[in-house]
């Protein structure tokens, strides 16, 4: 086994690009090409340009399909029309996050899950093992795509100039097959920024096509390329969760304020059940620490697992933190008791290696894009 990271489809041309590279979840992956805030603005309002070939593909087929990834899953599957996608979850037995994931369906009887990079194996093989009982298919599909996205306000002129697809009829989390600058792609508009945006789905051969003809067709709507750092600031303002940080096997969606994708009225048993309904139940009778934004009020920035202090007592702690280019502070996400967790609540600071920092408690997210 090498422990080389595995390299995407269009990693000589990041390179090309002077993209300064990190291993991310077993992956090379750019980090940033220029200025992490010059991309994180130009995603803001223009366009930014992704590659997000590390995240993991997983196909399901056959007349049980829809019934397995109901059993596997904790979302309705059966309610997902064709052509549409569903932000769901899939977790242990005792409810804990494994990971989440958005599934597309492709067809009568076909699905594809998107896991996170990191947690693709885990997802495969769970989603395996639970589908065994099922007459249905779970692939391995990590190594038959691509993916590209295109995010941010200018996003769908610039793909509206390379695509006849109906990109005006495609609503938010919805996919189609088309043709995008000469090349198959599955057109999905999804994205984890805040913005307008689609994601592409391309076999690796075509990734370098379709990458220079996006370039080309955003060259006069101020389209960049943009790498891991600034998506991370822009789903943080976004308030959206980063598995591994605000979501983990310790927690379950009750626990993440994420109790609305657990769908118990759907018919049949699903693996977590009767964990998750004693987390609702708990949650609705004593409500465990809630996910909260806060806003600095100095300059210093709070990173993941600094505490979250009031009254000289630990009152929570941060999970995702960094400068926010778009308020012009630093803020954070942070899990903090029910207590000191309603927007305005006073007192309230984050512990910065000894000295107690004011931060202002804001509900999430931090940045909502206008309609």
């Amino acid at each position: 086994m090498s422990n080389a990271p595995r390299l995407t489809a269009l990693d000589a041309l990041h390179r090309s690009l002077g993209a300064t590279m990190t291993d991310f979840a077993g992956w090379d992956m750019p980090l940033r090409y220029g200025s992490e805030r010059d991309e994180h603005n130009a995603v803001r309002t223009r366009a930014g340009l992704f590659d997000l070939s590390h995240m993991g593909e997983i196909t399901v087929t056959g007349p049980e399909a829809m019934k397995a990834l109901n059993y596997a899953l904790v979302g309705n599957i059966a309610t997902i029309g064709p052509g549409r996608a569903r932000y769901t979850m899939i977790c242990q037995e005792d409810g804990g996050i494994v990971d989440d994931l958005i599934v597309y369906r492709l067809g009568e009887t076909e699905y594809m899950i998107v896991a996170n990079a990191g947690n693709a194996q885990i997802v495969l093989d769970a989603i395996t093992e639970r589908a065994a009982g099922f007459d249905a298919e779970v692939r391995d599909d990590r190594d038959a795509y691509a993916l590209i996205a295109v995010q941010g306000p200018e996003s769908p002129g610039i793909l509206k100039s390379v695509t006849d697809a109906d990109l005006d009829g495609l609503k938010y989390y919805a996919g189609l097959p088309g043709t995008v600058a000469g090349v198959p792609a599955l057109i999905a508009r999804t994205g984890y920024t805040g913005e307008d945006g689609f994601e592409l789905f391309v076999a690796p051969e075509h990734a370098e096509q379709l990458w220079r003809a996006l370039t080309d067709a955003g060259q006069g709507a101020g389209l960049v390329p943009c790498g891991l750092s600034c998506r991370d600031t822009l789903r943080l303002e976004a308030g959206m969760p980063l598995y591994g940080h605000e979501l983990t096997t310790a927690l379950t969606p009750f626990d993440a304020g994420l109790g609305r994708v657990v769908k118990f009225e759907k018919d049949g048993d699903f693996v977590g059940r009767t964990a998750l309904q004693a987390a609702a139940e708990k949650a609705a009778a004593n409500p465990p620490r809630k996910l909260v934004g806060l806003i600095a009020e100095g300059r210093r920035v709070p990173r993941a697992g600094f505490s979250v202090v009031a009254d000289g007592e630990v009152v929570g702690e941060v999970t995702s933190g960094a400068p926010s280019p778009t308020l012009g502070k630093p803020i954070a996400i942070a899990y903090v008791d029910a207590a000191h967790a309603a927007p305005g609540t006073a007192g309230v600071g984050i512990d910065i290696r000894g000295t107690h920092e004011a931060y202002e408690v804001v509900a999430l997210p931090f940045y909502k894009r206008e309609k």
